[in-house]
């Protein structure tokens, strides 16, 4: 099926939102409630909300932004293979970003405070900073800016999130700097460099929490397992994300760096769900951590890249 009938498809939708990189979400703002004090609550659900429509008006614009160099880079995207139209995609963008921003409104001024740099971060990243050696750090800012949403939301206060709020930009940061050059190939040392990350910040999960959510009358065998768990993710954090940056660092072809950019974005789940642990919200931390097998999934339909 050809024109007219092509566009606007639902597969088509779904492949420009990068629908499965959803479940990498809610864990940005489920993991800076955590890290502050009280419990998740109707508000935080709000929150995850516009968290939700900003990512997808940020994958809308993207597209819409990147419509020439995908004409002749990836001509199979929905852009440039005409099943969607560079207006209706810009169209989708503008309304996500209304409803983010209306959502997070909902969620009380706290978090529309920082849901509109978060909006206007995703914005100059796609429209201009992509494409400049600040583009990495504007896409870590916005991540980093998504936890401190789920943090003002359930306290009004960001500063106990700021710690896990930069282990979350670090990780995207080096993701982004990987995926610069997902479609002509990367460099061994850009992904070595991923590499070295990735274990810095594994072993960074395990020290200094935020705020304590674990009753001090708990056990010490309660105790002992919220340490379990915490180590049990972190662990899953880094072999999510370092098999693929090691192999791209043998050998940094297209399909191997894509692969790589892939593995960070899936390995962001777990690494939500250890900075929950480590803020001592285990509920919060399975949660996120069930999001993973959702996401792999649904990886295998739609590319998250």
């Amino acid at each position: 099926m050809t024109g007219e009938g092509r566009r606007g498809g639902i597969s088509a939708w779904a492949e420009l939102l990068r629908l499965p990189a959803l479940f990498t979400v809610p864990g940005d703002v489920m993991a800076g409630a955590a890290t502050v004090p009280g419990r998740p609550g109707p508000r935080t659900l709000w929150a995850i909300s516009s968290s939700l429509c900003l990512y997808e008006a940020g994958m809308a614009l993207n597209d819409w932004a990147d419509r020439a160099e995908d004409a002749a880079e990836r001509p199979h995207r929905p852009l440039p293979s005409g099943r969607i139209r560079p207006a209706a995609a810009l169209t989708a963008a503008c309304a996500l970003t209304a409803t983010g921003l209306a959502l997070a409104a909902r969620a009380g001024r706290p978090a529309l405070a920082v849901a509109a740099p978060l909006a206007a971060t995703v914005w100059a990243y796609d429209l201009g900073l992509k494409r400049t050696p600040a583009g990495p750090a504007a896409m870590a800012t916005a991540r980093a800016l998504d936890l401190l949403l789920g943090a003002a939301t359930a306290s009004g206060g960001i500063r106990p999130a700021l710690s896990a709020a930069a282990l979350l930009g670090t990780h995207t940061l080096t993701v982004t700097t990987v995926s610069r050059h997902e479609t002509q190939g990367g460099a061994p040392l850009t992904a070595l460099a991923a590499l070295a990350a990735t274990g810095a910040l594994a072993l960074g999960l395990g020290r200094g929490a935020g705020h304590d959510q674990v009753p001090l009358a708990e056990s010490e065998l309660s105790r002992m397992g919220h340490g379990a768990l915490r180590a049990a993710l972190a662990l899953a954090y880094a072999a999510t994300a370092a098999r693929p940056y090691f192999h791209a660092a043998l050998n940094p072809s297209p399909p191997l760096t894509q692969k790589a950019v892939g593995g960070g974005i899936r390995a962001t789940i777990p690494l939500q769900a250890a900075l929950a642990a480590r803020a001592g919200a285990p509920v919060s931390a399975l949660i996120t951590a069930a999001l993973a097998p959702l996401a792999a999934r649904f990886a295998k339909k739609v590319s998250v890249t």
